[in-house]
Order: C-alpha cells, then structure tokens, then sequence
C-alpha cells in the first residue's frame, strides 16, 4: 500500500488512552436495511435526547487491534471472529446486526485512512480499533430501537506495560458480573456498566481487578471485569474456565490453541472451581488491551492464595505464550492459516 507520513508522537510515551485520528467510519440501518457506510472526518455524534441507546442501552462493540510488523506490513489479527462477536452481541439484544463480510472491509478501510497513527514496528504500540453498533431512533416505550448506527473509530496506544508486566493482585468479588442465562456471553456495554462499582470498590481496597465467581453457585471461577483467566497447573496444563456467562475472548482461544499446536501442551476447558485455584502454578488475565497480565495473588476477604510461579510477573508457560503470540501478531512467528488480515 502507498506510503503515507506518520503523525509527529513519541510513540513510546503513548498510553492506553483516547486520541483522534483522522477518519472513522460511518454506516446506518433503517428501513430495514444498511446504507453504503462512509469514511468521515467529523468524530461527533448527533443523537435524539430519546434514542435507544440512550434510553435502554441498546449497544455492542469490538476491541481490535492492527499492527506494524517486522516485514513492514498493517496486519490486523482474526477480524472474522470480532465480526461473528458482535453479529452474536447484537442479536441478544435485539439490534440489526453489521453484515460480517462488510465489518472486515469496513475496519480495513477505517485502518488504511489512518495509517500514519498506526505505532512503527519495536515501539510496543499498536492502532486499537473500536467498531461498536447503538439504537438511534426515538423510543419511550421499553421495546427495541429500529434505526441502528455502526461505526468505528481507531486511536493509537502504546504498550500495556511499561517497564514490565507485574503481577496484579485480585480479590473474589462479593457482586456478580451476569446472571445465569443472562448477558454475560455478549460483548455488551451494559456489561461493563455493570462491573464498574466492583472495580472502582476493588480498587479502594487495594486490588488491581475482581475475580468472579458464578452468581448461581459462587463455586465456579468466571472471569474479572474485562479479561478471561487462564491457569497454569504444577505439571504445566493449561486450564481456561468454560462458562455459558463468560465473554468468548478471542485471545483466550488463539492462546488456547496456541498452547496445544505451537508449545505442545495439553490443554482444558472445563469448569474451573474455586477451591482448585489454591493449586494453580500460574495465573494470567487474557485480553486485547494487554495479550495476557498476570496474576501473582488472589485474595478471598482476608485469605490470599498465591500463584508461585507468577508471584512477581509472567511465569515461565504464560511468558512463552505471550511471546508466540505477539511474534505471531508481528510477523515475527508464522501464523496459522487465516489469523492474518494484511491491510494492503
């Protein structure tokens, strides 16, 4: 693709924070059925004070990433699994969903127009992508929104970490992240509304996160407020907790193949109770933002269990799975057939 000048940043002093780039994408539904789509400069949203997103939260969205690689391509990591996730998000509640075959085009089109804000390859950084889908029409009644609005817009980050990954400490949460048969499954921003008290609540008590734990039992492992977790076993199986209320993160099941295919590992995804924890080597939170955090504590209001081997950052299997995986993201590890949008 044609060479376009980077914006003037110290890539490496960007944050995980909003900043505006150039275009972003804009596509609407009515009359049951979805306009050309355009790419605009204009970042503001009009919206009627009734709109269904306002009024019922009628909203989904995708975290994404593209990335700069080793060989100087934009490539973008599995962009088919966010469009299947937010046709799934959408439905559950009631919306239009965005077609899959024109989500990947569109988030091709809204990274090629922003292309010099995309963080050069060793800087750590990468251009997050953000498509998300809202009711816009008026609605009073409590009933679904019939107009829909699809966008997305990108805004480069830098890494997660900053001078290392260290070891968050967590505490068992006294809330529940989603009922039984409930959200929890769907990429909704209701979802996230709904863990904030917790993390805020965590965070005053000293924690870096929530583990939740299933609201029908209180004896399943969940996830935290943002990330999937994955253990690690004393003889090094890798374990993710399989729930009908946890976010399919499509982290958490590249690593997961990744683990099996690339490491020779074996791997589970099963139910995970709490009292297994205390047995667990190693512990990390999986996720876009950061690939995978991990975990050195868990502390269940005044009992803390450690994990031995991630006590003061990534243990040694979570640490070569990060590592393949973003070697696989940047070019630098060959990826399996189809992980790899390059944005040409």
């Amino acid at each position: 693709m044609g060479k376009m000048e980077k914006v003037k940043t110290e890539w490496e002093n960007l944050g995980f924070t909003y900043r505006k780039t150039d275009k972003r994408y804009v596509a609407n539904f009515k009359d049951g059925n979805w306009d050309e789509g355009i790419l605009t400069e204009d970042h503001t949203i009009v919206l009627n004070e009734s709109a269904g997103v306002l009024q019922y939260a009628q909203t989904c969205f995708e975290g994404m990433k593209a990335y700069a690689t080793q060989d100087g391509k934009i490539v973008i990591f599995r962009p088919e699994l966010n469009a299947q996730r937010l046709e799934d998000s959408a439905k559950r509640i009631h919306m239009a969903p965005f077609p899959k075959d024109r989500f990947v085009d569109a988030v091709v089109q809204t990274v090629k127009a922003n292309v010099p804000y995309v963080p050069p390859y060793g800087s750590g950084g990468s251009l997050y992508i953000r498509p998300y889908l809202f009711g816009t029409n008026p609605v009073i009644g409590v009933k679904p929104a019939e107009e829909f609005q699809f966008r997305i817009f990108t805004t480069p980050v830098g890494p997660y970490f900053k001078g290392g990954a260290k070891a968050l400490t967590l505490c068992v949460s006294d809330f529940d992240r989603a009922a039984p048969h409930g959200t929890g499954n769907a990429k909704l921003d209701l979802n996230y509304a709904m863990s904030l008290h917790g993390l805020v609540t965590a965070n005053e008590n000293g924690f870096d996160e929530n583990m939740y734990l299933d609201s029908a039992t209180r004896t399943k492992v969940e996830e935290t407020g943002g990330a999937n977790f994955i253990f690690v076993t004393k003889d090094n199986k890798v374990v993710t907790p399989k729930s009908e209320t946890i976010l399919p993160s499509i982290t958490r099941r590249s690593l997961m193949l990744i683990a099996e295919e690339y490491l020779g590992l074996e791997v589970e995804e099963r139910e995970v109770y709490f009292e297994e924890v205390k047995d667990f080597a190693e512990c990390g939170l999986c996720g876009t933002a950061a690939v995978i955090s991990p975990v050195g504590k868990i502390n269940d209001h005044g009992n803390e269990i450690c994990f031995p081997n991630s006590m003061t950052g990534m243990g040694p299997i979570t640490k070569k799975l990060y590592d393949t995986l973003t070697g696989i993201q940047l070019g630098r590890i060959k990826a399996p057939e189809g992980w790899i949008k390059v944005i040409e």
